[in-house]
This record gives C-alpha cells, structure tokens and sequence, in this order.
C-alpha cells in the first residue's frame, strides 16, 4: 500500500489467536487504519512449535504487506515480534507485553519455568481472574471458550534480536494488569527499553474491555513516537 494507508499489524498473546482482536479491529478501522493480524503456530496444538516458529510467522505476514507498518503486539506476542520486526516496521506498541533482550525468553527473568521442564504446554492464568476480570460477562464467556493450548516452547526459546534497539517503541502499561508479572513492567522502564510509556486503566486485555480508548491511545502513541530516517 503506498498511497498514504497506514498498516497495523496486530499479534496476539498467549493462548490467544486473531479472534480476540474482534471488537478492537473495527475500532481501528474507523480511525484510517488497514488493520491485519497474524496467527502464531505456538497456539496451534503442536508442542514443537515454538518462539521461532512465530516470528517466522510474524515475519512472512510483514513481508506481505507493501509499505511500512506499526506492529502492536499483546503480552506474549511481543517476543516474536521483538525478534521479527525489521526495516519495514516503523513503530512497535507493545501491549502489556513482554520487552526483553537478546538471549533472553520469557522465563529468564522469571528465573525458570513455572511448568515442569518436559511439558508440551504451559498452564496460564485463571482467565476470568487475571486475562478478563474487566471485559463483560459474554464476551469473558466467549473468550474463555475460545482460548487454545499454548506450547511451553514458546516460553523458553531464547530471543537473538532486540529490535526495540533501532525501531521506535512504546511500552503500554495496563493499571491493573493480573496477568503479567510487573517485574516485566518495571524492568523495561528501568532499563529504558521503550521510548515512549502510557498508561491505561483496567486490566490485561483491553481490546476487549475499553477497543475504543484503547484505539484512541494507539492515535496517540504513534504521533508521540519519534520518527527514523
């Protein structure tokens, strides 16, 4: 796309998949967005499926798309973002996600697993108390029905690239997140991982909870962001 469309691409989390960008997606749309969104294989059911195998989907869905992107990523899903995002992304908004740097998983910071070392898949979080103790009841009833098996790969293959380095980045902290650990928060913001920090109420999963304001933020962080080139 080269005349003046701008490209949003969304990956989900953990557990997750495309359809939980349903009430978020419109909301874009109406605000001059072209919006598409990837699907990671480490939610397929096949436990061989790891980090990599993301962002190798990632990475193929960027190369797709004619012109440059912003890619906002949800939780887990900023790691195979982190490791795919190149020089067609312009921005990346991670969404209470996961920041980390090169060699590191998700477990690194944890200091291990919280599943045993030979599980096909990771247990996650009670999902009406920590994914979506703020989003209505039928849609909490529809997305607990419609969560998949993640593969505990995911969790442990090691990232080689950073690319919040040299892309603009921008950290959105969810006020009353149950879900991610806030020494993931609070280390990306010691560290100065993102260039730009927002914050929102509620909790992990506000394209569910609040798509409209949260919409109206991307507005907002992406005019905020500095410009490469």
């Amino acid at each position: 796309m080269t005349d003046g469309t701008r490209n949003l691409v969304l990956v989900h989390g953990a557990w997750h998949g495309p359809w939980c960008w349903e009430l978020f997606g419109p909301e874009l749309e109406s605000r001059g967005w072209a919006v598409s969104a990837v699907d990671l294989p480490s939610t397929w059911g096949d436990p061989a499926a790891g980090m990599r195998d993301d962002a190798g989907a990632v990475r193929d869905h960027l190369a797709a798309i004619d012109g440059p992107v912003t890619v906002l990523a949800h939780s887990y899903g900023g790691v195979p973002a982190t490791e795919a995002a190149g020089p067609a992304v312009e921005r990346i908004i991670y969404l209470a996600a996961h920041m980390l740097a090169e060699g590191e998983s998700v477990i690194t910071p944890l200091g291990g697993p919280w599943f045993p070392a030979d599980a096909d898949f990771a247990p996650g979080p009670d999902p009406e108390q920590a994914l979506y103790p703020d989003v209505p009841d039928d849609w909490t009833r529809k997305a607990v029905g419609l969560l998949r098996p993640q593969s505990a790969r995911a969790f442990t293959e090691e990232l080689t690239r950073a690319s919040w380095r040299t892309i603009p980045s921008a950290l959105v902290v969810c006020d009353d997140d149950l879900s991610l650990p806030g020494l993931f928060v609070d280390r990306a913001i010691a560290q100065g991982m993102a260039d730009v920090v927002r914050h929102l109420p509620g909790g992990h999963s506000p394209f569910l909870s609040r798509p409209a304001e949260l919409a109206e933020l991307v507005g907002e962080v992406t005019a905020a962001l500095p410009v490469v080139g």
